[in-house]
C-alpha cells in the first residue's frame, strides 16, 4: 500500500479508470460478436461506432480499429448486407440569439466640449 499522498490518489484514479475501461471494452466486444453472429447494417454500424469510441478513449489503436472495420465490411459484403446510411440522430440546432438593435450615435448628435490649449508664455 502506498504511503505518499499522491501515490494513494493514483491508486484511486487507476481503479476508476480500470472499471470505466473494462466496461467500454466489454461493450466493444459484445458489439463485434453481435455483428459476427448476425451481420446486418444496423449491427455493423453499431460495431463501427463502438470501435470509434474505443479509439477516441485510447482503448484501441486507430490502425487496429481500421483493420477491424475493414474486416467487418468484408464480412458484411460476403453476407450480402447492403451498406445502410449511417443513422444519425437529429442534433438540436442552436438558435441564434436575437440581434439587439443598438442606437448608432452620429457625430452631429454627440456633443463634446473642446478644450483649448493653454497659451504659451514668453
Amino acid at each position: 500500500m502506498p504511503i505518499i499522498k499522491s501515490a494513494k490518489k493514483r491508486v484511486r484514479t487507476t481503479k476508476k479508470a480500470t472499471v470505466r475501461n473494462s466496461k467500454s471494452k466489454r461493450s466493444l466486444k459484445s458489439a463485434l460478436k453481435l455483428f459476427s453472429k448476425s451481420p446486418s447494417a444496423k449491427s455493423q454500424s453499431a460495431a463501427q461506432s463502438q470501435l470509434d469510441k474505443a479509439v477516441k478513449k485510447g482503448l484501441v489503436h486507430k490502425n487496429k480499429a481500421a483493420r477491424l472495420k475493414k474486416q467487418a465490411a468484408a464480412k458484411a459484403k460476403a453476407a450480402g448486407v447492403k451498406p445502410g446510411k449511417a443513422i444519425k440522430t437529429a442534433t438540436p440546432v442552436k438558435k441564434a440569439a436575437p440581434v439587439k438593435k443598438t442606437a448608432v450615435k452620429t457625430a452631429a448628435s454627440k456633443k463634446t466640449a473642446v478644450k483649448k490649449a493653454p497659451a504659451k508664455k514668453k
